[in-house]
């Protein structure tokens, strides 16, 4: 391996393939709209609504251009899910009206989660701001566009009720690098975490039929997907409110028959309704990948009893046991909250015990966030907030010690990895990741193969790679097949 091989440093933490937005040919003049910018926030439920917009008003004969100066509008959609997320969301509004302000751009157009959550609210709070659209509002946009630019104002705000099933994701217009696409097989959440605020914005579980997410699967394969990350609030839930019962194993079986998608990805897999039929299914198949995210919030059983997760330790490890003995290679991806109202100090040792058991390859702990509309906002034993950092930073002191030694282990093995890019540093060497990594969450693998450039692209490609070396979070290798190497 050559030394100047691009590699982050020991201290760093993994990487993001956020890929370039699309510039959409203008088309003819005379029947152009008018141009747009769009800012997406939050999650990957979020920016599948974003694509959604993006296709609407593209079909609408709007322009999108990546810069928001200049643009007629800019739509910003928006995350509201934690204090920190509704910061982030209100910092680019600002930014947004002040452009405005400075003949920047004609009006802004604020969507998602805090739109929701605020509703016509956010109308009075930020001046100069054009017109709100709600979560299931998102359909609107083209006529909330043109109602704008054509100087109407007769309507600012447009808030739909939940649907009962959830939203159509078609005709898309995708934000994510072509090879990848977030799938979305169902909405809201039927769960009543105390700490969640999400039910309130989102709604009641709405499964997307199995026809549905295939339809969908299909025209994703069709503009050249080769990896399908399923993302819902409660994946595991998919189906009980349609079918009346779970039915992931049959929509899975469903996906796994679409030409042209080689990896399915599982997100945001709740514990409970997790079956042995499920377990079977996923160590069974070729292609959904032995990578599972599962947020489990804790480990100590008054904690998640006053969380309301309705499920204890010994289920959850009960469920971990299954899936380690069942599926070769298994990545575990988890989500923690320390700091939880009453979390005593031997309550958040049990954390750090399950931690050091289980090992999980892959963990984001979030301190607990003080939310005024969640039932946890009640609860006696706050604990200060340095004292929440304090413990976030303890466990994912430990954590890193897990996840590094994870990366070392990889050292000497060929491993799958699916090409998103070229690196900026090298021609030759490129920006991947392995079947243990989801989009824009998790870690790179740098991957250097000689002869390779711009004439000769990888980007899309699925190749194996023999790990060479790992620096903190991250992995560097080389093609394993020749022709890839040049």
């Amino acid at each position: 391996m050559s030394n100047s091989l691009p590699i982050i440093d020991s201290t760093g933490s993994c990487g993001t393939t956020a890929g370039p937005l699309p510039v959409i040919a203008p088309g003819d003049p005379a029947t152009r709209r008018g141009t747009f910018s769009l800012v997406t926030l939050g999650c990957p439920k979020n920016l599948v609504d974003s694509e959604r917009m993006l296709g609407l008003l593209r079909d609408d004969g709007w322009q999108f251009v990546p810069e928001a100066a200049g643009s007629d509008l800019v739509i910003v959609n928006t995350c509201a899910f934690l204090d920190a997320s509704r910061r982030e969301s209100y910092g680019v509004i600002e930014e947004m009206l002040a452009l405005k302000r400075a003949g920047g751009t004609r009006g802004v157009i604020v969507a998602g989660c805090l739109a929701e959550r605020q509703k016509e609210g956010l109308l009075d709070e930020l001046p100069g701001l054009d017109a709100v659209i709600g979560v299931f509002s998102r359909d609107e946009v083209a006529k909330t566009a043109e109602r704008l630019v054509g100087g109407l104002v007769d309507q600012r705000s447009v808030f739909r009720p939940a649907p009962a099933r959830a939203l159509d994701d078609s005709h898309r217009l995708r934000i994510t690098p072509r090879h990848v696409a977030y799938l979305k097989i169902s909405e809201g959440c039927d769960r009543t975490c105390t700490f969640c605020s999400i039910p309130r914005m989102r709604g009641k579980h709405a499964t997307k039929s199995i026809e549905e997410v295939v339809r969908e699967a299909r025209e994703l394969a069709a503009d050249g997907v080769k990896e399908l990350v399923l993302v819902a609030q409660d994946t595991t839930y998919y189906g009980i409110d349609l079918y009346g019962e779970p039915r992931l194993v049959e929509l899975l079986a469903a996906l796994e028959q679409v030409d042209g998608v080689e990896w399915i990805r599982l997100m945001y897999l709740y514990p409970i309704h997790f079956s042995d039929r499920l377990v079977a299914t996923i160590a069974a198949s070729p292609k959904i990948l032995p990578y599972l995210d599962m947020p489990l919030q804790h480990a100590s059983d008054p904690v998640l009893k006053r969380m309301q997760r309705r499920v204890n330790r010994a289920a959850t490890e009960e469920l971990l046991g299954k899936l380690r003995g069942a599926i070769p290679e298994l990545v575990l991806r988890t989500t923690f909250i320390t700091g939880f109202p009453g979390e005593t100090r031997p309550q958040f040792e049990e954390l750090l015990d399950f931690t050091r058991t289980w090992r999980f390859e892959r963990v984001g702990v979030f301190p607990y966030s003080l939310e005024t509309d969640t039932p946890s906002a009640r609860l006696d034993g706050h604990l200060p907030e340095e004292e929440k950092a304090a413990r976030r930073d303890e466990l994912m002191a430990l954590q890193q010690g897990i996840a590094h030694d994870h990366a070392r282990r990889q050292v000497g093995r060929i491993k799958d990895v699916i090409i998103d890019g070229p690196s900026a540093e090298r021609a030759d060497v490129w920006l991947g990741r392995t079947t243990a990594d989801a989009p824009d969450i998790d870690c790179l693998a740098y991957v250097t193969a000689a002869g390779s450039g711009p004439s000769r692209p990888l980007t899309g490609r699925i190749i194996p790679v023999e790990i060479v070396a790992a620096a903190g979070y991250d992995l560097a290798g080389v093609p394993a097949t020749p022709a890839d190497n040049g």
